[in-house]
């Protein structure tokens, strides 16, 4: 199968994530907490072992680890550290009052939609690395969308949202992934070795991700039996990354 076309369908496939939200509306809150946690300790481990089972090493691989690609990885840091901040500034400043759609709520679809437009270009550059590494990193990507996308559906709710309407939108902002894929494949062609850019830039964006975001919540339970369920998770997250090895 054309590299354009699993490109395509990866962020087609990550876009649908977002629908996410009608089956959390099904679900206890509470049950969707204590699921949460253990499945954002898969996604730790999925979003580590592809920086470190995939990326690096093919980086490495084609020679290409050098003082640039150290500056693109901190790049890469600071660029979700920027996004990340924005989007959470505007979580805390939303002043709640009733009958009308809050600001806050804009922002959280504008911020997310940057958020998903970085992603496709992510995904398309892992694909021009290779096959394999363009499915682990969507995994990956898959993974760590699906309790982002539910956040990001609570807080249009509560942003005065109607249950229908917040869907709707968030779907769209999903499908800006789109974008960002089509944008990747225009640059490949017009920019030789465009990949040697964006997977450095992939690979700080995953450790902030893991590190800043993922990790914290980790420890905000701190029950041993419910930690060393996490740990498996998160090695299972791993695990998974090691096995897609399998299919060089």
């Amino acid at each position: 199968m054309p590299t354009t076309i699993l490109i395509i369908l990866s962020v087609i496939l990550v876009s649908l994530i977002s629908f996410i939200g009608l089956f959390a509306l099904s679900i206890n809150s509470k049950k969707i907490k204590r699921f949460l946690i253990y499945f954002i300790s898969f996604s730790v481990g999925a979003l580590l072992g592809d920086v470190f089972i995939h990326l690096i090493p093919e980086l490495i691989e084609k020679n290409s680890f050098n003082l640039s690609t150290s500056i693109y990885i901190l790049s890469g840091i600071g660029i979700f550290f920027i996004l990340e901040k924005f989007i959470h500034w505007q979580h805390c400043h939303g002043n709640i009052t009733n009958n009308h759609i809050h600001p806050f709520a804009y922002t959280n679809l504008i911020g997310d939609a940057l958020h998903n437009f970085i992603d496709g270009t992510i995904i398309a550059a892992s694909y021009f690395v290779s096959i394999q590494v363009g499915i682990a990193t969507t995994i990956a990507v898959v993974l760590h969308e699906i309790p982002q996308e539910i956040g990001d559906f609570g807080v249009l709710i509560h942003g005065g949202f109607t249950k229908a309407k917040a869907l709707a939108l968030n779907f769209l902002s999903a499908i800006a992934s789109i974008a960002g894929a089509i944008l990747t494949i225009i640059m490949n062609k017009t920019t030789q070795n465009i990949e040697l850019i964006l997977i450095p830039i992939t690979i700080g964006g995953f450790i902030y991700i893991a590190g800043s975001d993922l990790i914290p919540e980790l420890h905000k339970e701190t029950g041993i039996k419910k930690s060393i369920i996490q740990l498996i998770s998160l090695i299972l997250g791993a695990l998974v990354m090691l096995a897609l090895l399998l299919l060089e």
